[in-house]
């Protein structure tokens, strides 16, 4: 069968690509030692934490301006765009290959290509999390950073304790996304080819 390579991942996406799983891993691991480490044993020293927290929040912000004008004004931003007519079709069938199909050895129903690099739950989930989780964990984020600028009250709750819980809540879905995001990785030609396609660009099929 023949092998085919498609030149899905230019060295500034990768770059962005980096730099995004290291910020993330470091906003997770300060998050959850803030929110749950024994102050007598932490796991990260509060302060530490709280530092490393902010400096990685503001390169994500940084990186994450960067995918922005990256799909704005590169080809890349087309791959992003959700097609509405029978996009609920399309959705179920990769969901039923992702349940069924793939374990049978059936050929996935929308092969990557040089004009579709996500399969549609791919996609929908991409479009999610990076359009409209993200920017809410970024503008919490930096509420949080200068809380003066924050409504004393709303809905009758603390503007201050509301902003807090909308962030660790975003911040939570993202970090589920980043993990199930690792597994669908391993769905490749092997266990190790979309890891590779990350380092060197290239999408490898057979």
């Amino acid at each position: 069968m023949t092998e085919e390579r498609y030149y899905l991942y230019p060295v500034w996406v990768r770059l962005w690509h980096f730099i995004n799983a290291m910020c993330c891993l470091l906003l997770i691991l300060t998050g959850i030692s803030m929110q749950f480490s024994n102050p007598k044993v932490p796991l990260i020293r509060f302060d530490i934490a709280v530092s490393i927290h902010n400096i990685a929040g503001m390169l994500l912000t940084a990186n994450y301006l960067l995918f922005f004008a990256g799909n704005l004004f590169t080809r890349n931003g087309k791959f992003y765009r959700i097609l509405f007519p029978g996009f609920p079709g399309r959705l179920k069938a990769q969901y039923h290959y992702y349940t069924g199909g793939l374990f049978r050895g059936e050929n996935p129903p929308f092969p990557v290509n040089l004009e579709n690099k996500f399969n549609p739950l791919q996609l929908f989930s991409y479009v999610l999390i990076m359009y409209l989780m993200v920017p809410v964990i970024f503008i919490t984020g930096w509420s949080l950073m200068y809380p003066e600028i924050l409504p004393t009250r709303f809905w009758g709750l603390s503007g201050l304790h509301l902003t807090d819980l909308v962030h660790i809540l975003s911040g939570f879905v993202v970090s589920i996304f980043m993990f199930v995001h690792i597994y669908f990785c391993t769905i490749g030609k092997s266990p190790v080819s979309n890891f590779k396609s990350i380092i060197n660009g290239y999408y490898e099929d057979h």
